[in-house]
């Protein structure tokens, strides 16, 4: 092959392989399918979902739940031990060969936060009572992420969905068990995960469940948050983004896609969980809509695994309901 030859296929080559990018990166050409799964799942909402070594692992929600793990390679579900004892609210994190839980526990609307971290160990499926969290730091409701060997958590309600909501931000040695108190988010907020992305934890979506009327408790459901609020590790400080969350959602889905940030679904003011599809471009720093949810759900659990985001369970209306089904987004 001459020279000539070899330049030529080097640029159909590269040609095809920036067409291919391009076209992997166009959220706008994804939609989300409910896929058909095999096994038995628990319905439940206000749960949590994490990866670990390729398999999903479906944890708490109202009720005393057992861990279900899903396969994506298989499309089946399995089910694992139930924890000691009801746990919901939380943001589940996983650290080497563990998922740690910072939760609460009890009955709408008096929800108590736990007195400990827990942990599940999916390899052995058992769990274990963890460190002790002190005792003006424990909440529900939190975001929680994994930052260089420590559980950061953010935010959060003290005493279920009665009163508490706060912008506290603490962080957990995993090696030391040392517990420290950091700068106070800028904003309030419950009801919510958070995410890292490089050097920058994000919180977004949530509400302040401590907003209540005389003559209507449930009015903290159209206290929804649409400020995203970052933290820089590399600098130590809280800012305030510009651009504000489209439609506020609180217990909506997060994960990062793509370099881009995706959050889906939520409850708020209307009847029905929302299905809108929301991304955060890193590089233009906009919010644009993607396709939407087949159900609107709240507080189940996302993952990303092979180029496409799952998610599973939830509640499909304002406050309670159960969801088992799965939605992946993806191309079609």
């Amino acid at each position: 092959m001459n020279r000539k030859k070899v330049y030529l296929f080097t640029l159909i080559h590269l040609l095809m392989y920036f067409t291919t990018e391009a076209q992997s990166t166009d959220l706008k050409e994804y939609n989300w399918t409910t896929i058909d799964t095999k096994g038995n799942v628990t319905a439940r909402h206000e749960s949590s979902m994490v990866e670990y070594n390729g398999k999903f692992y479906l944890i708490g929600g109202r009720g005393l739940n057992p861990v279900n793990v899903f396969d994506p390679k298989t499309n089946t579900w399995e089910e694992k031990a139930k924890p000691p004892f009801e746990m919901h609210h939380f943001q589940a994190v996983v650290y080497k060969d563990a998922i740690y839980v910072i939760a609460m526990t009890g009955k709408y609307p008096k929800e108590v936060p736990l007195e400990n971290i827990w942990l599940y160990y999916p390899e052995r499926d058992t769990w274990k009572k963890g460190p002790e969290i002190p005792e003006n730091r424990r909440r529900g409701g939190a975001g929680a992420v994994v930052y260089n060997d420590k559980i950061y958590i953010v935010c959060g309600i003290d005493f279920g969905h009665t009163s508490g909501t706060n912008n506290n931000f603490d962080s957990y040695d995993l090696n030391t068990g040392k517990w420290e108190v950091l700068t106070k988010a800028p904003h309030i907020r419950d009801h919510f995960s958070a995410i890292i992305v490089d050097d920058n934890l994000y919180c977004i979506g949530g509400r302040n469940t401590s907003f209540h009327y005389p003559e209507n408790f449930g009015a903290f459901f159209e206290q929804t948050l649409p400020y995203v609020d970052v933290y820089n590790f590399k600098e130590n400080k809280w800012h305030t983004m510009k651009e504000q969350l489209p439609y506020p959602t609180a217990a909506g889905g997060l994960v990062y896609f793509q370099n881009k940030i995706i959050y889906f679904g939520g409850e708020g003011k209307l009847k029905e969980a929302y299905n809108t599809t929301q991304c955060f471009d890193l590089t233009t720093q906009k919010w644009s809509p993607l396709a939407p949810l087949n159900i609107g759900r709240h507080s189940g659990g996302g993952v990303v695994f092979d180029s496409k985001i799952y998610t599973a369970a939830g509640s499909p209306v304002k406050g309670g309901g159960n969801l088992d089904s799965v939605e992946v987004f993806s191309l079609n």
